[in-house]
């Protein structure tokens, strides 16, 4: 198959060089320096890593000398946030987007670009590393709603907001530790909404860039929602002040 990477060390050297990948399987029982560094890298990279039989295993990787291990590649063709963009001012709208701060479940990631697509958000967009990818769960945990939404990667999150606000983007973060409910804001305008981590929340350095941080108010003994539900709830509230 040309979307996999066979071989201990193919496979660590494209961990190093952070190449998108969508999941590594190991051989049952396979173990050794380049198992235990693939194994480290990937947790850091936060790339699925998965056991598995013999049988399964040779279906994947043929009779090719694969030492144990192989990776899949994620072969999804994300955009550029110029396509964001461009589509919002396609449909003569401010820009209206989700960002998605290390969300680390594929089910999480699908079931927000399904919202966002629902709630009509322009584009999403997620970070290269310490983040689930666009993979074959995202898109079907999005309900196909991943082929119908521009998706953008970034190496750095902050960095990226930044240049929106330069664009004149007006950044809204979830946090938890705020006064402002998330019912009370203006969202009229360029517009982007961040979503933390599904148990950091928004990093510190992402958060001090936001403009606005607002709140979900909980009144059960449970702390805080599911970051998908969570990102729906404020998605839709914007959705419902941008058409009034």
């Amino acid at each position: 198959m040309d979307n996999l990477i066979i071989g201990r060390q193919p496979v660590l050297e494209a961990l190093k060089s952070r190449q998108a990948i969508e999941r590594i399987l190991i051989l049952h029982g396979a173990s050794g320096s380049h198992i235990d560094q693939i194994k480290q890298l990937a947790r850091k990279s936060a790339v699925p890593v998965k056991e598995t039989d013999k049988k399964s295993f040779t279906e994947l990787a043929g009779d090719t000398q694969a030492q144990g291990v192989l990776a899949v590649i994620d072969t999804y063709k994300y955009s550029e946030i110029e396509d964001i963009l461009a589509a919002a001012d396609k449909k003569i709208e401010p820009p209206f987007l989700l960002i998605l701060d290390e969300i680390e479940d594929p089910h999480n990631l699908g079931a927000l670009i399904r919202s966002a697509e629902c709630a009509g958000v322009h584009g999403v967009i997620i970070p290269l590393h310490n983040a689930a990818s666009v993979n074959s769960t995202v898109v079907k945990t999005s309900a196909g709603a991943a082929a119908h939404i521009p998706i953008a990667r970034v190496t750095n999150i902050a960095q990226t907001l930044d240049e929106l606000k330069k664009s004149g983007v007006w950044i809204v973060g979830t946090e938890m530790e705020c006064d402002k409910l998330y019912y009370d804001h203006d969202y009229k305008g360029p517009l982007a909404i961040v979503i933390g981590n599904e148990g950091k929340g928004i990093r510190r350095l992402v958060r001090e860039k936001c403009d606005f941080l607002v709140k979900i108010p909980m009144h059960g003994k449970i702390e805080s929602l599911n970051a998908s539900v969570a990102g729906a709830l404020v998605m839709f509230e914007a959705a419902k002040g941008r058409k009034s």
